[in-house]
């Protein structure tokens, strides 16, 4: 299995935790350029993955907010800082 169907098989919460144990390494120990790397672009992926779901989930919010406006009469105009 690849690198990137790995991390689409992840939720956003172990995304993150692996995030962080990747930062966590590469601060604390004296690893080799290639090994530094490997974790560098792993991080890369995990980043943009996070990035994504985060994107995808306040997609969903905001649809799931506009469709509740609508149906409780407030009409797509209205604005949720007015609430």
């Amino acid at each position: 299995m690849t690198r990137e169907k790995q991390i689409k098989n992840l939720t956003y919460e172990e995304a993150v935790k692996k995030l962080e144990e990747i930062v966590e390494q590469m601060e604390d120990s004296e690893i080799p350029l290639e090994e530094s790397l490997a974790y560098f672009q792993e991080g890369i992926a995990l980043s943009r993955y996070c990035r994504e779901k985060l994107a995808e989930i306040e997609n969903r919010v905001e649809y799931l907010l506009k469709e509740e406006r609508q149906q409780s009469g407030g009409g797509p105009e209205q604005d949720s800082s007015e609430e």
